[in-house]
């Protein structure tokens, strides 16, 4: 069978356009992307009711979607578009924690979730709905999200000094000299600190070379109210206005032009498939997309959609070595898994607050929405991350009525 010309000289065309530089921007983006964030996946599965082995399957099936489908519609639009897994979402299943149903309601969440972001995709008038909710108070209630889980460092370091402090002393000095080390310097801290300080089992080494081969482990779902207003939407907001637009934009500021309908509606297909092995969400990446489409990637802007393919084949590589990830990070206590995701989060805690309280004229209704978020309280069985919105929507409005009856 003959290969047509159109398709022989558009791949010679694309493999020439592979650079050494792509490469290793590539491999770093999605070291960076894993390493600094894997710890908060893991724990926000596990809030919500995951086994260790349930965590080990979602987190395989988030890295190798998000693999995919940045090697996908890199591919085929030729920009460096980087995906990523939800880790706001995460961190909001981390503050939400077990809900009725237990983890095969939350999967059946992230269903919900992942259809709703391919009909945002779809249809305008959904999207543009989440993109009209006010800014400071979705960043506001990221925030009140996020509030708790920074402070795990500080309860590691009160939990056990001689194990918590290496951790978060890696990250400040690391930091200080290079901000986008600082987590994997702290996930590099955790390896130590659990190889040399903490007593591991007999036998536990053992298990460990077990593991290496991927756990795949099919969750069947459980819908429930709880579920969809306590998960499945406060996921859906989180995601499409921490990630999605936030992706976008940065495409945008790099000179590339995406439309974004099809981007969404790509990722939440993906985070169709990957639900019901126990993935949250896979999206557009905000941070590593700066990465992708900076100069770095390369000089020639056509040429650096092969920084984010390559960062694709990376998470894929990496997303089947997730069983013996968890089963290595289950061997520490608790609390230190989650002081390296706190430090993971502190950044987004930073940026989101900022956003939230910078308009004078949001500053109470943006407020309202992080302390209710952040108090962590749930009424009627749905979690505070939706009554946060709810309440800061109430006031913002009742704040424009009053406005208006002056006039």
């Amino acid at each position: 069978m003959r290969i047509p010309r159109f398709y022989e000289s558009s791949t010679t065309a694309m493999f020439k356009d592979f650079s050494l530089q792509s490469l290793f921007m590539g491999c770093l983006i999605a070291f960076v992307g894993f390493a600094s964030s894997f710890a908060v996946i893991v724990h926000g599965l596990q809030a919500v009711g995951a086994t260790d082995a349930q965590a080990a399957s979602g987190l395989m099936a988030l890295s190798v979607s998000m693999g995919i489908c940045a090697i996908v519609v890199s591919g085929v639009t030729k920009m460096p578009i980087s995906i990523a897994w939800s880790t706001p979402g995460a961190a909001l299943l981390a503050s939400t924690g077990a809900i009725e149903g237990g983890f095969p309601a939350a999967v059946g969440a992230f269903l919900v979730c992942a259809v709703l972001i391919v009909i945002a995709g779809l249809f305008r008038p959904l999207g543009r709905a989440v993109a009209a909710i006010p800014a400071p108070l979705a960043n506001a209630m990221l925030a009140g999200v996020l509030l708790g889980l920074c402070f795990a460092p500080v309860n590691a370091i009160a939990f056990d000094p001689l194990l918590g402090l290496p951790i978060v002393l890696a990250w400040i000095v690391v930091g200080a000299v290079k901000r986008l080390w600082a987590v994997p310097a702290a996930v590099v801290a955790f390896a130590l600190v659990l190889t040399f300080g903490v007593n591991i089992p007999d036998g536990a080494l053992m298990s460990l070379e077990h593991s290496l081969l991927p756990s795949v482990e099919l969750v069947k779902p459980v819908f429930t109210l709880a579920g969809l207003v306590s998960i499945a939407l406060p996921l859906f907001i989180v995601t499409m206005a921490s990630q999605n637009i936030p992706g976008i934009a940065v495409l945008k500021v790099h000179h590339y032009d995406p439309k974004p309908g099809p981007l969404f509606a790509v990722t939440g297909l993906f985070s169709l498939l990957s639900a019901p092995f126990g993935g949250n969400a896979v999206n557009l990446a905000a941070v590593t997309a700066a990465m992708c489409a900076g100069q770095d990637a390369h000089a020639d802007p056509k040429r650096r959609y092969w920084a984010a393919i390559i960062a694709g084949v990376v998470y894929i590589v990496l997303g089947l070595l997730a069983s013996a990830v968890i089963a290595f990070v289950t061997l520490a206590p608790p609390v230190l898994i989650e002081a390296v995701a706190g430090l993971a989060l502190v950044g987004a805690l930073s940026n989101s607050a900022m956003n939230a309280f910078q308009r004078v004229e949001s500053r109470e209704a943006a407020a309202v929405t992080f302390l209710v978020t952040a108090s962590g309280v749930s009424f009627a069985g749905i979690s505070g991350a939706f009554w946060g919105l709810i309440a800061g929507l109430l006031m913002m409005a009742l704040s424009h009525l009053v406005q208006v009856l002056k006039r």
